[in-house]
């Protein structure tokens, strides 16, 4: 039997441990799935290089003080979750040294400031989801979930503790209806969006509904108070169905900003938490009525229109015609359309002379996808040397990857001259090992 002793969670909510070589010194690696830090456990491998091993977790020795049991009866099967069987503040606490390990070894940098992390409700949180559909002939049943770990098979989950309690009530009878349905085998996933009241649902179809599907779909929506949109080819082929009216939107309370959206467009799956983010990020930005302020990967507006109610001008920049749009039409629905403009760049081609192009920005906000903002730092760098008068004084970066996060702080500190000010983890996806983060840069 093989025993380990954990000393740490690898970014993979997977336990680190070291094998001991014969002569008592320390050996390669093994990362064990389901173990904690401070644990023996007994461990099978499953995956074996010459420098590591993966795991899993075979028996617990000694456990964690900070191991509780996981709320999901499909934890551990479902492959939505990685971090139920660790005590939720402790999770936070993971998060938050994960940034400060990746901002130190890839960034070389350490904040003045760590933020203390945003966080809220632990279950039933999540706004959001892409829930796959297969119908598994030989057992004869339909499943809607998520995929199992590790695996491209769906999860046979009859819940979901972190969806909404009246949207995990209805993964069952989504099984029978989708089961009673004609285009069962052409209809591989539903879109969930969730807004002020409303809850819909968009079905991605690979083949029309026939007359005795649509009977089906209205009386499901009508018994359980959702709205279906149908998609047949990509995101923006999504249309309303039934009912026709939708009124999605989210509500951003502290600036008076109702922000309507589509279900495919991205926003947050954590309603609560984006109302503390979009706050906290505002009052780091620190932002004056005479400023004039740039939000870079601007979206449907999500930063641009709460800046808006603060600044002199704010000018959104996203790579999407069809986002920039939207965000203009969301920006003339809060009366805030003279305060704000809206740019189709790549962000990810920039160049210092396209930003020097836009005009001087006292601030600017920058939520870029998981990729990063490396073009926008290093134009900001070449800035730095050639017309430092034209930099921000305040720079809010959001972050969704604490990697891309810590590479984009070394470049904005090592060579534009900004200090990392603050940073802090959101914890936008509890009991997973995602890591949002904030941070915030000053001249």
């Amino acid at each position: 039997m093989n025993t380990i002793n954990i000393s740490s969670l690898d970014m993979d909510a997977r336990g680190v441990g070291h094998l001991v070589n014969e002569d008592g010194t320390q050996g390669k690696v093994v990362f064990v799935e389901g173990a904690l830090p401070g644990e023996c456990v007994s461990f099978s491998t499953f995956k074996k290089k010459s420098s590591f091993e993966v795991a899993e977790l075979t028996e617990v020795h000694f456990a964690s003080s900070q191991r509780v049991k996981p709320k999901c009866e499909f934890f551990g099967v479902c492959g939505g979750c990685s971090m139920q069987h660790l005590e939720p503040s402790a999770q936070v606490s993971v998060k938050q040294r994960v940034l400060e390990d990746n901002l130190k070894h890839i960034g070389k940098v350490r904040p003045d400031t760590i933020l203390r992390p945003i966080q809220g409700p632990t279950w039933g949180y999540r706004f959001r989801a892409r829930l796959s559909v297969r119908n598994v002939h030989k057992k004869g049943v339909v499943l809607v979930g998520f995929h199992e770990k590790k695996s491209r098979y769906v999860a046979n989950m009859e819940t979901c503790q972190i969806l909404p309690k009246h949207v995990s009530d209805l993964l069952m009878p989504l099984r029978e209806l989708i089961s009673s349905l004609t285009i069962i085998e052409q209809l591989p996933q539903i879109e969930l969006a969730i807004g002020e009241g409303k809850t819909v649902m968009v079905l991605r179809i690979m083949a029309p509904l026939s007359a005795e599907d649509e009977i089906l779909l209205k009386q499901f929506a009508d018994n359980h108070k959702i709205y279906w949109w149908l998609q047949t080819k990509g995101p923006d082929s999504a249309e309303p169905y039934y009912p026709k009216e939708t009124d999605l939107h989210y509500l951003l309370p502290e600036f008076g900003v109702k922000m309507p959206f589509k279900p495919t467009d991205f926003t947050q799956v954590n309603h609560q938490i984006n109302r503390v983010l979009v706050a906290r990020a505002l009052r780091m930005l620190d932002v004056q009525p005479g400023d004039r302020v740039a939000d870079l990967f601007c979206g449907i507006g999500n930063f641009t229109l709460p800046i808006a109610t603060l600044a002199r001008e704010v000018v959104g920049i996203e790579g999407s015609q069809t986002l920039t749009e939207r965000a203009m039409e969301n920006a003339i629905a809060n009366g805030l359309a003279e305060k704000v403009s809206f740019e189709t760049r790549n962000l990810f081609e920039v160049s210092a002379k396209d930003l020097l192009g836009l005009g001087k920005f006292d601030r600017m906000l920058v939520d870029p996808p998981r990729d990063g903002a490396m073009a926008v730092c290093q134009a900001l760098a070449e800035i730095s040397r050639e017309s430092p008068g034209h930099l921000p004084q305040r720079i809010v970066y959001v972050s969704c990857s604490p990697s891309t996060l810590a590479r984009d702080a070394g470049i904005l500190v090592g060579d534009a001259g900004y200090k990392l000010a603050a940073a802090g983890v959101v914890n936008m996806f509890p009991h997973t090992s995602h890591v949002e983060s904030m941070a915030i840069f000053e001249r």
